[in-house]
């Protein structure tokens, strides 16, 4: 190569690499832009029940796509006095609470031995509760052992028949599971822990991101029932928060538009909180329990 070649090298590099870094920008431009669109499709929603619910009573009728001007925060007040949500948030949260707790506990229970292939059929079982996410729900058959039992119509039958619902719980277990060496069971095993010592005591802890995102998982699905609720409960002191916002619809949807926006809100506002509080778990626990 001579002299001339030599020094022309730089000059055509120079192009290649600014072509690069445009190239680099305007795909990380579109990547934020997506992203933008993203959460304005999912946060409009969220600002629109708001700003509904922050309007004087009357004013959605006249300009329903309006700012609001002056909040009118007594909106909320009034809604939860007039909808009782009191007592409905507080059946609503022992419900979650206990049903996701026991359920969160069964699916790691559940997922541990399947996962470590320490059961006959570890595969067989694996296929099974991936089918039993398609399979319809057996309200018939539900609703006559929960008369035979007697538990139609109590607290109890109904958390039972919110924790028998795993869902995505064991299947979630599984897959972080795999991320864990096997060597830490048979180290356990030589120091003599047992079984049970060793779930409660080392799998929990180390699987901590999806053992929380199991449990919100629950929580939100006993939260937003509604079904359930309206077959297994009939007193008006059993009744959930779903039904407490569906029965406010009933008497407010038709013309005040403002109390029942902000009844959505405070049905609404425990799950974002804890959703936005648990975050971080949530996310690494979705994405390990899937791709691992």
């Amino acid at each position: 190569m001579t002299t001339l070649e030599l020094s022309r090298t730089p000059v055509q590099a120079a192009p290649r690499k600014r072509e690069a870094r445009t190239s680099k920008r305007l795909s990380t431009l579109l990547v934020y832009v997506a992203m933008l669109l993203i959460a304005v499709v999912y946060l409009f929603p969220l600002f629109f029940l708001l700003n509904t619910a922050l309007k004087a009573p009357g004013e959605f009728n006249r300009d329903p796509m309006g700012i609001v001007d002056a909040p009118a925060l007594e909106n909320f007040s009034a809604a939860w006095r007039q909808g009782d949500f009191g007592s409905l948030v507080a059946n609503s949260v022992v419900y979650a609470m206990v049903s996701a707790t026991v359920s969160t506990v069964l699916s790691v229970f559940i997922a541990f031995p399947v996962a470590r292939n320490y059961v006959r059929w570890s595969r067989f079982f694996r296929v099974l509760f991936v089918i039993s996410l398609f399979l319809p729900n057996a309200l018939v058959a539900q609703f006559q052992l929960v008369l035979q039992l007697g538990l139609y119509d109590t607290r109890l039958g109904y958390m039972l028949l919110m924790t028998a619902g795993l869902g995505l719980g064991p299947l979630l277990v599984m897959g972080y599971l795999r991320s864990l060496p096997r060597e830490l069971d048979e180290a356990a095993a030589l120091d003599g822990c047992g079984y049970l010592r060793y779930v409660l005591t080392f799998v929990f802890p180390l699987c901590r991101p999806v053992v929380i995102t199991v449990f919100l998982l629950q929580v939100i699905g006993v939260w937003n029932d509604i079904i359930g609720a309206t077959i297994y409960l009939a007193s008006p002191e059993l009744r959930t928060i779903s039904l407490g916002l569906f029965s406010f619809y009933g008497q407010y949807g038709n013309n005040q538009w403002e109390l029942l926006s902000a009844a959505t809100l405070i049905v609404a506002g425990p799950l974002i909180l804890l959703f936005l509080l648990a975050q971080r778990f949530f996310v690494s626990g979705a994405i390990g329990g899937a791709l691992k």
